[in-house]
């Protein structure tokens, strides 16, 4: 389709396809002024399809005068050269093509709107299946968080009446840590399509401690005083059960979250948050109330302090954490949970040997210790920690939170 020009003494069956030279954009005023052009007219044939285009080109103005008889031969003529900027030929084209790839609007909608509702329909459902099944894992870790971490404040009491030594139970439940990494490995193998080796997974894991793993120097300068800060918050915890009831206890260490965020704010420089420090004056103001409403020289106080200590002692270990070590992944804190524990076989080992020697923890004879007891309370405390650490893999963390928040009342009614 185009326009077909036959010269003098040419056949009709020859076709040559030639582009007009556009002129200014200013129009002329006279006819005189486009004379090569209109020579070149007298030898045009024009196509029906371009005829068809260039009734559908014609302006607003050039309809409204047409019903008045105003439309001259100049203007038409004007049209086909060019001179307003028109090329029929290639609006053809161009319709033919939008013609030609898209279907009918009211198929193309209808059709559209049928995927589209479709689409929405089940990204809709799979956001709700996966928000829901979120929410239910959500609700057990929130139940095994809560019994897992007042069943081992209550058992722990228990267990003092028989056997009158934090620290020693303090060291035994330390080294179950040393679980976290074999039973991460058994997830693994469990959950991952690339099965690995243990000995693989663990250098993988030990990228976390530097390029060259876990050598003797990162095992002192970036193991060992974490080791020492789980020690004490255990120990401080622990003993201030002995002091004060449960109710109290689980109630002041549930500030460290608010210990947390002020020392975030010092050593991190992490954004400040009003809301935040209102709620950490609020924690503040607690415990000094507790304190008050026991009296300040009562045999309460040391409790209150001691738990105090411990939630402080927690707060410097993530804290700390966050600082030296950045975050950490599933695997490799898990490793670090283990290697934990071999620093508290190695180094710890010998301070409840003193403690027994110098009678500050005694116990007349290992008939007497009650194993089940010991063996609970690590087991409901390594519960808890696989929960803390692994459970926002499956849930949101502030349902963690609750579940510490809610082993309050639990050891209320248990009192």
């Amino acid at each position: 389709m185009g326009i077909r020009e036959f010269p003098n003494g040419t056949a009709r069956g020859k076709t040559i396809t030639i582009g007009m030279r556009r002129s200014p954009d200013v129009s002329p005023r006279r006819l005189s002024d486009i004379s090569p052009q209109l020579r070149q007219l007298k030898y045009l044939v024009v196509d029906e399809a371009i005829k068809e285009d260039l009734k559908w080109s014609r302006s607003v103005e050039d309809l409204t005068s047409a019903s008045v008889g105003l439309t001259s031969i100049e203007e038409r003529i004007l049209r086909i050269t060019g001179y307003y900027g028109y090329q029929p030929w290639a609006a053809s084209y161009k319709r033919d093509e939008h013609s030609r790839e898209s279907p009918a609007p009211p198929e193309a909608q209808m059709q559209a709107g049928v995927e589209g509702s479709g689409r929405g329909n089940r990204c809709c459902w799979k956001c709700s299946v996966t928000q829901l099944k979120k929410f239910f894992w959500g609700v057990a870790v929130v139940l095994g968080v809560c019994s897992s971490w007042s069943g081992s404040t209550q058992l722990a009491k228990l267990t003092f009446k028989k056997f009158d030594a934090p620290f020693t139970l303090t060291w035994f439940a330390t080294n179950w840590n040393f679980l976290f990494f074999p039973l991460y490995y058994v997830g693994h193998v469990f959950k991952s399509a690339e099965k690995q080796s243990p000995k693989q997974r663990y250098r993988e894991c030990c990228r976390f401690f530097g390029d060259n793993g876990l050598t003797m120097k990162v095992f002192f300068t970036k193991a060992a005083p974490f080791g020492v800060l789980w020690t004490l918050t255990n120990y401080l915890y622990l003993h201030a059960i002995k002091k004060i009831n449960t109710t109290d206890v689980s109630v002041l260490f549930c500030c460290n979250k608010a210990f947390v965020f002020l020392l975030s704010w010092i050593v991190l420089r992490d954004r400040f948050m009003g809301v935040r420090i209102v709620a950490a004056i609020l924690a503040i103001a607690g415990i000094v109330m507790m304190t008050y409403a026991d009296g300040f020289h009562s045999h309460s106080v040391i409790g209150i302090a001691l738990v105090v200590g411990s939630a402080s002692m927690s707060a410097l270990y993530k804290v700390l954490f966050k600082l030296l070590l950045g975050s950490a992944k599933f695997g490799e804190a898990a490793l670090f949970l283990s290697v934990l524990s071999v620093f508290n076989v190695l180094f710890i080992t010998c301070i409840p040997v003193i403690l027994y020697f110098t009678k500050v923890e005694y116990w007349s004879s290992f008939d007497v210790i009650p194993w089940g007891n010991l063996c609970g309370f690590s087991i409901l405390l390594l519960t808890f920690n696989i929960l803390l650490n692994f459970g926002i893999a499956i849930t949101y963390p502030t349902l963690i939170s609750l579940g510490i928040v809610l082993s309050v009342p639990v050891n209320a009614m248990s009192v």
